[in-house]
């Protein structure tokens, strides 16, 4: 990854231009072409370096609910767990952890009984029946933007 690369993904993280032609404002911003804007995000995420560029909605505002969760999981059912959890459209991080909950995902749904009830499936499919389900009360950060 070069300046340039990093030039790119400050640009983008937090104010990607909603236009017609968002690459070229973004070239125009940073002098590459538009196209060159174009493949050095694709070879961005060939590299692993961007995951999805894409919206960041506030849940509450759209009707759903999110939540927080974390497991116990034994490591021999780490793999299987964490393939059943983000089988679910509505998971968006998951991770493991160092601590006696070791895996810890967060949930988007419709309504709190969606997704209470897809934990149930998702305990019934693995096994796992300690699931702390940990409803969000108050949000205090929602940016987070690393400078490079």
């Amino acid at each position: 990854m070069d300046d340039t690369d990093k030039r790119l993904l400050n640009r983008i993280q937090s104010d990607f231009p909603i236009t017609l032609r968002p690459f070229q404002d973004i070239g125009l911003d940073l002098g590459l072409s538009e196209n060159e804007v174009i493949q050095r995000l694709r070879d961005l995420k060939k590299k692993g370096i961007i995951r999805r560029i894409g919206g960041n909605f506030f849940p509450d505002k759209l009707g759903f609910v999110s939540t927080l969760c974390a497991a116990s999981v034994p490591e021999h059912k780490i793999d299987f767990f964490t393939q059943v959890v983000n089988a679910f459209p509505g998971v968006t991080h998951n991770y493991q952890r160092d601590h006696h909950y070791n895996i810890w995902f967060t949930f988007i749904a419709p309504s709190r009984q969606e997704i209470e009830h897809h934990l149930n499936f998702i305990s019934e499919q693995t096994g796992i029946t300690e699931i702390l389900n940990l409803y969000a009360k108050k949000l205090f950060k929602i940016n987070a933007h690393f400078s490079l």
